[in-house]
């Protein structure tokens, strides 16, 4: 049976769905020798599908679900040509090939997923789900009501897209430092930096602490460990699909 290539992909573990479009987009897929298009399909029982000369298995790998408490200074690209620390080298053990699903920025920390399902890793971070994330952020000075309000609200980026409405609430208001709680359901590059500077706020330290319900709780910074069965029910059903299997 032929299917979008960009699911054969996802499928197979080598990426996500979005990051599998922009491999295609790119001419770095090939079917049978020849690249292929957007929108092309393919049958992945007959067909010989190759991403950037490297040929996919017809076999569906094991599913992995992996949470990582990614530490400052690590980048989520899996390979990187600056040769910065990945957080994928932290995932010592780990013999599937994995991907993040999201980022964090390399100065950011805590919680970040890695799989092998693209469409579980696509249902996840597309805008369409509105999956929520929470952050607890450390911003230097304090922040006033204003700014508080106008961060809740939706403020303006620098590219001029405006963020949806948010959670902002302080946990922490000293002389020197005000730490907040943000829940957001957007994926915007650099969000919560990037909303922060639109309203006169320097973040000094940003971590990650939750994704559709699923919390980092006491896992030590470059610490990994599977999810749990009912972590996955959760972000199931955070992202529609209630108690469905993934599909195969």
């Amino acid at each position: 049976m032929e299917i979008r290539i960009q699911k054969i992909i996802a499928d197979s573990g080598y990426c996500s769905r979005r990051k599998a479009e922009e491999l295609i987009s790119s001419g770095q897929v090939t079917v049978n020798g020849r690249k292929c298009s957007l929108g092309d399909k393919a049958d992945p029982q007959s067909d010989v599908i190759a991403v950037c000369g490297e040929r996919l298995s017809a076999a569906l790998p094991e599913r992995r679900y992996i949470m990582l408490n990614k530490p400052r200074g690590y980048v989520t690209t899996m390979k990187d040509e600056q040769g910065r620390k990945t957080a994928a080298e932290l995932l010592e053990g780990v013999e599937e090939r994995v991907f993040s699903v999201g980022r964090l920025d390399r100065n950011s920390e805590g919680l970040l997923f890695f799989t092998n399902d693209g469409q579980f890793a696509n249902e996840i971070t597309h805008p369409s789900r509105h999956v929520s994330k929470v952050y607890r952020v450390t911003i230097d000075g304090r922040v006033s009501e204003e700014q508080i309000s106008r961060l809740s609200g939706g403020v303006e980026l620098d590219n001029g897209e405006r963020t949806l409405p948010c959670t902002v609430e302080v946990l922490v208001e000293e002389p020197e430092r005000t730490v907040l709680r943000f829940v957001i359901k957007q994926g915007l590059n650099r969000q919560i930096r990037r909303m922060c500077a639109a309203v006169g706020l320097e973040v000094g330290r940003l971590r990650r602490t939750a994704i559709g319900g699923v919390r980092l709780g006491m896992l030590k910074p470059g610490e990994w460990r599977d999810l749990t069965k009912d972590e996955l029910r959760i972000l199931r059903s955070a992202i529609g699909r209630g108690n469905k299997k993934n599909k195969r």
